[in-house]
């Protein structure tokens, strides 16, 4: 009897056991289950409402800059039309006295010799603006809330000419703004690529700026080469324009954009920065080299970042051999399927007209555009300027 009960209680303990260590299993099951659930759930907000805060705005930039849809243009030295490059900006303090280019919805890039304080008052900058004296029905505007120049700025040698400025509020992206690509860190221009360059500055050196938007396009010139010019050339520069002169940005078009197309993207090159007078022969114009500041941008701008576009010119750069004697590498005047328009040039195609002449009183140098900004005027045979024009920014 005592046997047969100790087997009945080993058969019930085993039975036990049994449908314990199943319980056991099925708890655990369910624990992971749920946790899974609980962890998934926590997992899918943070990819929906967390992560595109660190990403989407980046993509969403690459998605939407350098795009100009109304942009058909083939030529240089005319008239824009509306909407041709809707990453114009135009800066203004009593009057317009820089370029820049929109890069977000919040920020604009610019020249710092634009700027000699960081005091934001009295500026307003305009986007989607075509003509400076008569309607611009697709622009905007804003006050600036943040100006922030590069800390290495310098003023003798125009070097890391390059400044951001923050809007007071954010833009609406239009047909007619839009910001642009910009160059990311290892790009490269090699000599001859065809970039333009837009603003309403002065079309000829010391001249009237323009009411319309005008664009002209222009050849890289590699550093060495430009040097060869100026002597004072640096790696955070680019340079651009004809060895015979006649096309150039000039007194006004500071702060603007250099740009080059890719694809279906335009990519920013560089910012008008300063050169020789305007379109003198074998002095191109320099522009900040945009590609050299990603880091820096992107450590000023740390949310919705602008869209940087490596740009890489295909073939062997004939400015990596280039010595200071050897003929231009690049066109030496304007193509005949792009010429420069006599009535209505980006830049001025005679520096030293009857009508605008350079300076009578100052030896030529290197002219950073900030330098002057006037109205030249015939008075008793001599020429003079109308100070009462001056901006003391151009």
């Amino acid at each position: 009897t005592d046997c047969t009960t100790s087997q009945g209680t080993d058969t019930e303990l085993q039975h036990l056991d049994f449908i314990l260590t199943k319980l056991y299993f099925i708890v655990i099951i369910i624990v992971i289950i749920i946790l899974y659930c609980y962890y998934h759930i926590i997992f899918d907000s943070l990819v929906i409402h967390f992560l595109p805060f660190l990403f989407a705005e980046v993509s969403s930039q690459l998605n939407v800059c350098g795009r100009a849809p109304l942009n058909t243009r083939i030529v240089g030295g005319v008239d824009a039309a509306p909407g041709t490059w809707p990453w114009q900006a135009s800066l203004h303090t009593l009057g317009p006295f820089c370029g820049g280019s929109l890069i977000n919805n919040l920020w604009v890039l610019t020249a710092a010799h634009c700027f000699t304080t960081t005091d934001t008052t009295g500026f307003t900058v305009f986007l989607g603006r075509q003509d400076q004296a008569g309607s611009n029905p697709n622009e905007q505007s804003r006050t600036i809330s943040r100006i922030v120049c590069h800390p290495d700025y310098s003023g003798s040698t125009n070097d890391n000419d390059i400044c951001l400025l923050e809007l007071s509020s954010a833009v609406t992206f239009t047909d007619y703004i839009a910001p642009v690509c910009l160059a990311a860190d290892g790009s490269t221009f090699n000599s001859g690529i065809i970039n333009w360059v837009t603003g309403w500055g002065t079309t000829s050196f010391g001249g009237s700026a323009a009411n319309i938007l005008q664009e002209v396009d222009l050849p890289i010139v590699g550093n060495r080469e430009c040097n060869c010019s100026y002597g004072q050339i640096t790696n955070n520069m680019i340079c651009a324009g004809l060895s015979a002169g006649g096309k150039d940005s000039c007194q006004g078009d500071s702060g603007g954009p250099l740009v080059v197309k890719q694809g279906v993207q335009w990519v920013q090159s560089g910012v008008v920065s300063f050169g020789q007078d305007c379109a003198l022969p074998n002095f191109p114009g320099v522009y900040a080299r945009v590609s050299e500041y990603q880091a820096w941008i992107n450590g000023i701008i740390t949310t919705n970042q602008p869209g940087f576009v490596d740009f890489r010119s295909a073939g062997i750069n004939s400015d990596a051999t280039f010595n200071c004697g050897d003929p231009p590498s690049g066109p030496v005047t304007a193509s005949p399927t792009a010429p420069a328009s006599p009535t209505a040039p980006a830049s001025p195609t005679a520096p030293a007209s009857p009508t605008a002449p350079a300076s009578p009183t100052a030896p030529a140098r290197k002219w950073p555009f900030v330098s002057i900004c006037g109205q030249w005027t015939m008075d008793n045979g001599q020429w003079t300027m109308d100070n009462g024009w001056i901006l003391g920014l151009c």
